[in-house]
């Protein structure tokens, strides 16, 4: 049997204030998890911005490099072959290594999806 509850009980609230109350609160938590989640991608973003703008300088100096990789080819070729031909073959060259390169990385896409 249930005992007794000491003194007076005190005035109950209505459901709809209770309602209420709960919505509140789910709104402040939502609100609250959504300024997590922008706090923690924006110190994700700060951390990735220093090594992706040196990723992209790299890439610029690899460019660079393949360039005057191209350029050499070229120029030990002229004296051999020609200027239309040693063009002819450094693009050969050139563009093999790159059509070989496209297509390691297409055949590597499907092998692994």
């Amino acid at each position: 049997m249930l005992k007794p509850t000491e003194g007076e009980p005190g005035p109950e609230r209505p459901v709809g204030e209770l309602v209420h109350q709960l919505v509140e609160e789910g709104k402040a938590y939502a609100q609250a998890e959504v300024a997590l989640a922008k706090a923690i991608a924006v110190t994700k973003a700060r951390a990735f911005a220093l090594p992706s703008a040196l990723l992209g300088a790299a890439f610029l100096l690899a460019q660079a490099a393949v360039t005057v990789l191209a350029i050499g080819i070229f120029a030990a070729l002229y004296w051999v072959l020609g200027p239309i031909l040693s063009g002819i073959v450094a693009f050969l060259v050139f563009g093999t290594s790159a059509g070989g390169l496209a297509w390691y990385a297409i055949e590597r896409l499907r092998r692994d999806l």
